[in-house]
């Protein structure tokens, strides 16, 4: 039973998923085939063999639909075997009772391993109804909850296809080139090669054979250095710098996580790109330099990176402090408010207004999350995420299905694996927040009925980070395994 009902909801969570964006894109391609090579070690057995060591009846198909009606015939009945519904909020599924869900997560909300300050929001996706609340509108920080923001209004201002540029250009002679850059932080080093390559052969073909090299930051504005100062988990913010300004041979790819990071990325992509060009018959004559790009330049090629959707699906699975920071920029370039801390945040804050959010008392000190000086209510984490199910807002679609998978994927990948913890096992995609006393969890459940609720759970004051966070991940746990109509209390 229980493992027929996790495969059953795990059909439900991938029917949304298709719903609100395609499954064999990007990411979503590599979370299907990472969680089938898993079989048999995910939580609450959902993916593995049932008792006995037969196989669960709908565990083979559950990760593999695409279409919507591949859990129509899992089961029948009620509660985890219903049918699922077909949306957030398909007619005949009802909604919880507020009174069921306060039965269900009030003991866990008193837990003594929270914090002192704790604020709590769900929500129905469908209807934007308010199910259960404590302090929603009270703002505290978030930690890397906030990337829900960022990427909200990153997608607002430029939109879901958008790609940033890496350019090369003449430098008013023909002697002379400009490597210009656009603020793409996932940029590799085989890309900047490939780059290198393309500059060459139009030099070569305008018989130049000799040139001096500058590079142009003036895309950024402000301090290079995050308020925290150096640190492992965010690179100086330049808007030039390859696989992120790890320094070599110290992170795995794919590049996520804590490394080393250069202290002048743009001047060391300058250097490397220097060398790239001289193995394509390139002499470059001395050093290269900061200099800008005269208006106008001659363009000699030029690198885009993959769409807005997947760098934002990739920042939210791996809670990529470097993509979050370019895109908060991405987003004040695309409002005219200079690209550094203070201008994306208030471009990100006008989005978001833009959209009709509560912003009262939100501040956007980074687009990371690093900074204690952010601050959100759980109110507005809850309604970007309904904002993001909503099918008028299709561009928002990635900040769904960028969400890590319970026991699956990114920052939720080693979460979810406990006794208390495996019910949420697959069927929990959540953002996580973390930073010294603070931890918060904000994300989207299919509930026992079908319906997609969104939650945000936030506590600060935290002395066991561990603890803390486990049972954040017991309250949305609890909330993916209810169908919470009727409340015991009541009678």
């Amino acid at each position: 039973m229980a493992t027929g009902s996790a495969a059953l909801g795990l059909v439900v969570a991938v029917t949304v998923v298709a719903m609100t964006g395609p499954w064999d894109s990007g990411q979503r391609t590599a979370e299907q085939s990472w969680a089938a090579a898993r079989e048999g070690r995910s939580g609450g057995n959902h993916t593995g063999d049932g008792p006995g060591g037969k196989p669960a009846p709908a565990a083979p198909r559950v990760l593999a639909a695409i279409d919507p009606a591949a859990g129509a015939g899992a089961g029948s009945g009620a509660g985890r075997e219903a049918k699922p519904s077909h949306g957030p909020g398909a007619a005949g599924v009802p909604a919880p009772s507020a009174a069921a869900l306060a039965d269900t997560l009030e003991p866990l909300v008193e837990d003594g391993d929270l914090g002192k300050r704790r604020a709590l929001s769900v929500v129905d996706a469908a209807t934007g109804r308010q199910l259960y609340a404590v302090k929603p509108r009270t703002a505290d920080t978030p930690a890397s909850t906030v990337k829900l923001a960022t990427a909200v209004a990153a997608l607002s201002a430029r939109g879901a296809d958008h790609r940033i540029e890496t350019r090369v250009v003449r430098g008013g002679s023909s002697d002379k080139v400009v490597l210009v850059g656009g603020g793409d932080p996932t940029l590799t080093a085989g890309q900047l090669g490939d780059l290198a390559r393309s500059t060459a052969r139009k030099l070569h073909k305008d018989d130049t054979g000799k040139v001096s090299l500058a590079y142009d930051t003036s895309r950024y504005s402000g301090p290079v250095r995050h308020s925290i100062g150096p640190n492992d988990n965010l690179a100086p913010v330049t808007p030039l710098m390859v696989d992120e300004a790890r320094l070599e041979g110290t992170s795995k790819r794919p590049l996520h996580g804590p490394a080393p990071r250069s202290a002048d990325p743009s001047s060391d992509a300058a250097d490397a790109f220097a060398d790239a060009l001289g193995k394509h018959g390139i002499d470059v004559k001395g050093e290269p330099k900061k200099a800008g790009a005269p208006g106008k330049a001659k363009e000699l090629a030029a690198h885009r990176s993959a769409p807005l959707s997947a760098l934002v699906e990739r920042m939210l699975t791996h809670s990529d402090n470097d993509i979050a920071e370019a895109l908060a920029r991405q987003t004040a370039l695309a409002s005219g408010e200079p690209a550094s801390f203070k201008g994306a945040g208030k471009a990100v804050r006008h989005h978001l207004g833009k959209l009709g959010l509560p912003l009262k008392g939100a501040h956007f000190a980074d687009g990371s999350g690093l900074d204690r000086d952010d601050k959100v209510s759980p109110a507005l984490l809850t309604r970007l995420l309904v904002r993001a199910a909503d099918s008028k807002h299709a561009e928002l679609r990635p900040v769904l299905t960028g969400l890590p998978v319970a026991h699956f994927t990114g920052t939720l990948d080693s979460r979810y694996g406990s006794e208390k913890g495996k019910p949420g096992a697959g069927l929990v995609r959540a953002k996580t927040g973390t930073l010294t006393g603070v931890n918060s969890l904000s994300g989207t459940v299919v509930d026992a009925d079908g319906r997609l609720l969104v939650f945000a759970f936030m506590t600060s004051g935290t002395t066991d980070g561990k603890a803390a966070q486990e049972t954040l991940d017991r309250l949305a746990s609890a909330l993916a395994n209810c169908g919470c109509r009727d409340s015991p209390s009541a009678g």
